[in-house]
């Protein structure tokens, strides 16, 4: 294989790389706990937090700040496994990159 057909295979395969992570990135994910759920996009900006009041009293603030974490943090570890589904295959041997 030359120069020129190696730069374009590369090309091309930039090209399907960014064309995957603009998808994930204009995915929406939903994290949820008990009474808590958190919607991100791919880019793992956080676009609503939902708390599902009716069973939360004023004690009960430090769970409820856990309950966000641990939305927050299902919604990003589903983000990376989406993007270790999708660009995986670009990225075989090459951790890190996204």
């Amino acid at each position: 294989m030359n120069i020129q057909a190696m730069m374009k295979q590369a090309q091309k395969l930039q090209k399907d790389m960014m064309a995957e992570k603009e998808k994930i990135d204009q995915q929406i994910f939903i994290g949820k706990s008990s009474i808590v759920e958190v919607k991100m996009n791919g880019k793992k900006e956080v676009l609503g937090v939902i708390i599902s009041t009716e069973s939360l009293e004023q004690d009960e603030i430090e769970m409820l700040q856990d309950m966000i974490m641990i939305a927050m943090n299902d919604a990003m570890k589903q983000i990376d496994q989406e993007t270790e589904k999708k660009m995986g295959k670009y990225t075989q041997g090459m951790p890190g990159l996204f």
